[in-house]
């Protein structure tokens, strides 16, 4: 069948990946003149099934108070007179208990999990590299209250068979040397030994030219201007160079999907949520981070990448700005500094920003709509490269007609047909 993917970041790509190893004619339209310039261009680079957690929690509404008022404060709010920012952010409060915590998270370990063994499995069949590591995570607690919190974390990592190592301040330096020079200011972390690390821009570079190999169609610098349909099925795509035509249609626009399904009735509760990140070169490889130093005190990774080291954090909410603000490179600048002091060369540091395509329940939505053949894959969040090759997957199975490996039932837009969406 022929199938239009709309969207080249790594969900799109991953995506029209495994639509062509499933025998589609599959072609990929994006307004960028090449495959992941935005979101997936330079995030932080984890790969991390087992701190795929919503960000709606127990606690989340008095923390996000805390949050606002500090110096490095991980949450900033720019409040826009936009009815849909704050209707998301109310779904958002509503999520943020135990209960829902609890069912959230079981909804999006297992797609990140899955998602893992498909990219080992694909980096096995097609060799492509990409600044890859599998030396871990170490979440980094800075305070003994931190690490007295993770227990509801911990039960779900036992009942979801995530293996996990909770380590005091001398474990925390033996998985990561550099941070023996700051020692006293650890109070203990939690280390997922399976996660991995890599550029994600790289891989999904190099994915798009696999992708190439079996067929696909790339078709960049088109603009996406919205979509025909009938009562029942998409009948085009509307781009900047006419209308295009094809069996089946599967939306990866990430935070942009919303407003081109908003015009046929659907309401997709994915918003942009502001990422950061600084990338540094490595001046001192002994002074660098082994794998990903997930900072808690300020929600920041700090990733090796080859010869460079990727700090990315921050959520802010702002809209559809692509602006960047000193300030927020300020706090990426003083966790990398804080605990890497000799790693990296921040006089030659790049500054970027991305939109994070975040759902108000923390799971990506994954699936069929209203529409037969229109499909969705999109609102991943922070969690587009640890997720991408499992959903583009379990999409690829689900529009081919085929049962996937894993149940993603649960993943659908349906689910905010139910009270908590």
């Amino acid at each position: 069948m022929k199938v239009i993917v709309l969207g080249s970041g790594v969900i799109g790509v991953t995506s029209a990946y495994y639509l062509a190893r499933a025998g589609h004619e599959v072609t990929v339209i994006d307004r960028q003149p090449k495959p992941a310039l935005e979101t997936s261009f330079a995030n932080a680079g984890e790969v991390s099934p087992g701190y795929s957690s919503p960000w709606a929690g127990p606690g989340v509404p008095v923390k996000a108070v805390k949050w606002l008022l500090m110096k490095h404060g991980p949450l900033v709010i720019r409040p826009k007179l936009d009815p849909v920012m704050w209707i998301w952010l109310l779904k958002m409060l509503r999520n943020c208990t135990s209960a829902r915590y609890a069912v959230n998270k079981s909804r999006m370990i297992p797609i990140a999990e899955y998602s893992r063994d498909c990219l080992r499995a694909l980096r096995s069949e097609t060799g492509i590299h990409y600044d890859e590591r599998e030396r871990g995570t170490l979440q980094l607690f800075r305070y003994s209250a931190q690490l007295d919190h993770t227990a509801d974390d911990v039960a779900v990592l036992k009942q979801n068979g995530v293996p996990f190592e909770v380590l005091d301040r001398d474990g925390c330096v033996a998985a990561e040397p550099a941070l023996a020079a700051v020692k006293d200011k650890i109070a203990g972390g939690l280390r997922l030994p399976q996660d991995e690390t890599g550029d994600c821009h790289m891989f999904t570079q190099a994915l798009a030219a696999e992708a190439e190999k079996l067929g696909v169609r790339f078709m960049f610098n088109v603009g996406i201007e919205g979509l025909n349909a009938d009562a029942m099925r998409i009948t085009g795509v509307v781009t900047s160079t006419g209308v295009m035509q094809a069996d089946a249609y599967v939306l990866a626009l990430g935070s942009w999907s919303p407003r081109l399904v908003r015009p046929l009735g659907i309401s997709l509760p994915v918003h942009p949520v502001k990422g950061y990140s600084i990338t540094v070169p490595i001046t001192d490889p002994d002074g660098a981070p082994v794998s990903t130093v997930m900072d808690e005190s300020y929600k920041v990774a700090i990733t090796r990448l080859g010869d460079r080291i990727r700090v990315g954090g921050t959520a802010e909410i702002s809209g559809y700005s692509d602006k960047l603000y000193a300030a927020r490179r300020a706090t990426l600048d003083h966790s990398l500094t804080d605990l890497f002091p000799r790693g990296g060369d921040l006089k030659k540091a790049t500054f970027w920003c991305g939109l994070r395509p975040m759902t108000p329940d923390g799971p990506p939505v994954i699936g069929a709509t209203r529409y037969s053949n229109l499909h969705l894959n999109t609102g991943h969040g922070t969690l587009g490269w640890t997720m991408a090759c499992g959903s583009g997957r379990v999409l690829a199975d689900l529009l081919s007609g085929r049962k996937p490996d894993i149940d993603t039932s649960e993943l659908a837009i349906s689910r905010y047909d139910h009270r908590f969406g």
